[in-house]
């Protein structure tokens, strides 16, 4: 029982000794830039796609807006005399 709890401590301290013997650019340049070439392509697909998306939200904002300023333009203008009469 010893033994297994000792070769399960021993596992752990390994893990951590692996990235704590090599210097610090390894840890800090070289591990996230492996990790960017080889997720790269996702974080930009998900990127784009946040991007895309905002874009479109933006458009149909101002095409609203658009909309509700013509309609109330040349809505308004045909009302103003009834309003008048009121």
């Amino acid at each position: 029982m010893t033994r297994d709890r000792q070769r399960r401590q021993g596992s752990a301290v390994a893990g951590k000794g692996i990235i704590a013997g090599l210097p610090w650019w390894v840890t800090w340049v070289v591990v996230p830039v492996v990790l960017i070439v080889v997720f790269g392509g996702m974080i930009a697909t998900a990127v784009g796609f946040l991007i895309g998306l905002l874009f479109k939200i933006l458009v149909a904002a101002a095409l609203i807006a658009g909309v509700i300023y013509l309609v109330r333009r040349f809505s308004g203008s045909s009302s103003s005399s009834s309003k008048g009469d009121w």
